[in-house]
């Protein structure tokens, strides 16, 4: 979940302006908001999630509170790779996020070999991130999912079509599990250097290295 404050200031002598942050998730938003608490200067401020659902500092506040021992603010990265010769598809997921006040990530890999297209491998490799989340316990959270595939980023945000039966059915099996996990998905698009993770770890599954690691994050 993201948070932008919408915050309207008055000077000691009675002058008054608003202001709007920008979006930032949860803890940096309450932290910024006890600290212009402080200065005894501010008339009014509200809290804005992606939604735009408001909220007060109190229910922030719980809502943190009630997320700590659970895994939050979650950013996953996937990537798929399909060998032509093989007919191997390679899959790679990188998890990080946030627990008991600590950074984790999760590094997941798998070789498939019922699939026959590269846009294929990319969406199997997005639903074995789907199916990671689920085991570690991640539900009804936002979550950013991120990939270099633009048909695939563009599609699963609906903003270009699919016409094509095997691609509809991983992005609705897809669907069917964020729906269960009640997780709000958000896609980004980033470049193939930014995924390098995700690549490399579908690569090491095609040339046959398994992999599968969880560490604290320092």
């Amino acid at each position: 979940m993201k948070i932008r404050i919408e915050i309207t200031y008055r000077t000691p002598k009675g002058t008054e302006t608003n202001f709007v942050s920008e979006d930032m998730n949860p803890e940096k938003a309450l932290l910024l908001a006890e600290d212009l608490d402080k200065t005894g200067r501010i008339k009014s401020m509200t809290f804005f999630d992606n939604h735009d659902t408001t909220w007060i500092m109190k229910e922030l506040k719980k809502y943190l509170a009630g997320i700590e021992s659970e895994p939050h603010n979650i950013v996953v990265f996937f990537d798929g790779g399909f060998d032509n010769e093989t007919k191997h598809s390679g899959l790679g997921c990188v998890i990080y996020y946030e627990q008991d006040g600590k950074q984790y990530r999760l590094r997941k890999n798998a070789l498939v070999e019922e699939l026959t297209t590269n846009s294929e491998a990319e969406y199997a490799a997005l639903h074995l991130a789907a199916q990671e989340l689920e085991l570690i316990g991640v539900h009804h959270l936002p979550v950013t999912f991120t990939g270099d595939s633009q048909g695939v980023i563009n599609q699963m945000k609906d903003e270009w079509p699919c016409y094509e039966p095997e691609l509809l059915r991983w992005i609705e099996r897809i669907e069917a599990r964020l729906e269960k996990l009640g997780i709000t998905p958000d896609y980004q698009l980033v470049t193939r250097k930014k995924n390098r993770e995700a690549d490399q770890l579908a690569t090491q599954a095609l040339s046959g290295t398994e992999v599968f690691s969880k560490r604290e994050m320092e």
